[in-house]
């Protein structure tokens, strides 16, 4: 018995050694992306993208679900050349996460103008024919994505919607300069560093109104990842605890409790 317990012990041990080492690896690897242009750059070769247009995600229909598409980078700059662009666009992209693999993952909206890029907005409809899918609000399609998709997208959303209002330096009214991965703008006039923030405006949550108080915070505190409303209709799925939506969720339900908001 105390073999087979020590056994044990050491099996638990070993996966958890090798979960930690993973994560830590992948945090490195992240971490290298963001700050090193050319290991960004070369990342996009094998990377993968999704796309959006004016902060909406490309989305395609199956069995009443919605589905993201990833284009590779080849893909894309046959996509762009097409429509008469070259892969310079693809410098607006920002990354948004990476695999356990180290594949690592971007986002691109064709729908904003940036400053420092000479390109227009994209034909949304021809895109969405030469695509197969449609650009939707990402509210509108959360649940009928899986909780992974959404998380990534509200991450690529959120982060494309800062640098779309940080084009310009707020000092010098110089236009800022991404760099390749999208942590960072910098102010080449006086070298300020502008980093993503994202913030919450709770009224805004409150007016949405999608779920009532009680149910939004019901469903953060049971150990599934579903909740049903009272008429039965259709699933409230919660994000991920580590995305970016659980924690916006998650803050709008303690204040709520500490506010004169109504219910």
């Amino acid at each position: 018995m105390a073999l087979y317990c020590r056994i044990a012990f050491r099996g638990k041990s070993f996966c958890c050694y090798r979960l930690l080492s993973t994560y830590v690896t992948k945090t490195r690897y992240l971490f290298e992306l963001k700050e090193d242009d050319d290991v960004c750059r070369k990342a996009q070769q094998t990377g993968a993208f999704y796309l959006f247009h004016s902060l909406a995600p490309l989305l395609q229909t199956s069995e009443h679900q919605y589905l993201v598409p990833r284009f590779s980078l080849s893909e894309l700059e046959r996509l762009l050349s097409k429509f008469g662009q070259n892969a310079q666009r693809i410098e607006d992209s920002v990354l948004i996460g990476c695999s356990e693999q180290h594949e690592a993952w971007f986002a691109l909206d064709l729908g904003l103008n940036s400053s420092s890029s000479t390109h227009a907005s994209l034909p949304k409809s021809e895109m969405e024919t030469e695509l197969k899918g449609s650009f939707i609000e990402l509210r509108k399609a959360l649940f009928q994505l899986n909780p992974v998709d959404s998380s990534l997208l509200f991450t690529a959303q959120s982060l494309l919607h800062w640098h779309d209002g940080h084009q310009f330096c707020s000092r010098s009214g110089q236009p800022t300069k991404k760099n390749m991965a999208g942590s960072k703008r910098v102010c080449p006039s006086n070298k300020i560093i502008y980093y993503p923030q994202i913030q919450v405006n709770l009224r805004e949550l409150e007016a949405a109104a999608w779920f009532s108080y009680a149910e939004v915070a019901a469903a953060l505190k049971r150990k599934g990842t579903y909740i049903q409303q009272q008429n039965q209709s259709f699933p409230f799925s919660v994000p991920p605890k580590l995305a970016i939506a659980h924690q916006l969720i998650k803050e709008w339900v303690e204040k709520h409790a500490c506010s004169s908001l109504p219910d």
